[in-house]
């Protein structure tokens, strides 16, 4: 009688190596939270700029109208530095709506410039990041107070940072900078505004190399090998059993047809 191996071998894959693969790679390929409090036309976007790195990022909803950034834990460090490179998450901008809205107190003339400068560095600094190539634009504006005792006031002036991406010439577009800071100001002389351009570093290409350390991944990925390995031993010692069996039965056989009675 030929004994049940095959089914013994197959009881000890599930019940034994099968499972503590599972369960290590499960927790291998646990995610991380990137960024949570996000709208989802940002959220989208760093997806999309973490997917074009290679890695498998993805968005999930929460509490309200936000979303959260998630990737796998064991490239969490690659994920933010790529959306650093890239200028996310994006800063939010105060709209001249939303700095002079009505709350019911009197501000002072002081109060009322100042909130008036940033409201028009706040404008003008979300209109610039949004030309292609710019991940993070600044504009620092110096606005005199107009004083009617001054015959000649002091001119204003601008300064303006913009971070682009590696790789993309803006020099040519300095001159529309300054017109587009110029045309938004009021008294504001175009020799008076500096524009200064900083390229970014570029982020790891997919599948750059990383540093050489064990993470759960290749934990669970070795055990999973060394399953399919088991198998294959499994697999080859009862195929040659088998053969050594009907092989046996065949030779049995052919002794037994050969003998001849005697009378």
């Amino acid at each position: 009688m030929r004994r049940p191996i095959a089914p013994a071998v197959l009881r000890v894959l599930r019940r034994v190596l099968l499972p503590a693969a599972a369960a290590t790679l499960l927790t291998a390929c646990g995610t991380q939270d990137l960024y949570a409090q996000l709208d989802e036309q940002q959220a989208n976007e760093m997806v999309a700029v973490l997917r074009n790195a290679g890695l498998a990022a993805d968005k999930e909803a929460r509490e309200g109208q936000n979303f959260a950034v998630v990737a796998p834990t064991s490239e969490f460090a690659r994920a933010v530095t790529v959306l650093r490179a890239n200028g996310y998450p994006r800063d939010s901008f105060d709209s001249i709506g939303h700095v002079f809205k009505k709350d019911g107190f009197v501000s002072s003339p002081v109060e009322e410039h100042a909130r008036l400068t940033h409201a028009l560095s706040q404008e003008i600094s979300n209109t610039l990041s949004h030309i292609d190539g710019v991940i993070v634009a600044r504009v620092q504006l110096a606005l005199p107070d107009k004083d009617p005792l001054v015959d000649k006031p002091q001119p204003a002036a601008a300064a303006v940072f913009i971070k682009h991406r590696a790789g993309i010439d803006l020099t040519g577009s300095v001159g529309q900078i300054k017109a587009l800071v110029v045309n938004s100001v009021e008294g504001l002389p175009y020799d008076n505004v500096t524009v200064a351009l900083f390229p970014a570093q570029d982020w790891p290409e997919a599948g750059a190399p990383h540093a050489a350390a064990t993470t759960p991944l290749d934990v669970a990925l070795a055990l999973l090998a060394a399953t399919g390995a088991t198998g294959l031993v499994a697999g080859g010692a009862l195929w040659l059993w088998r053969r050594r069996q009907a092989s046996a039965a065949r030779e049995a056989g052919t002794r037994i047809t050969t003998i001849e009675v005697a009378p």
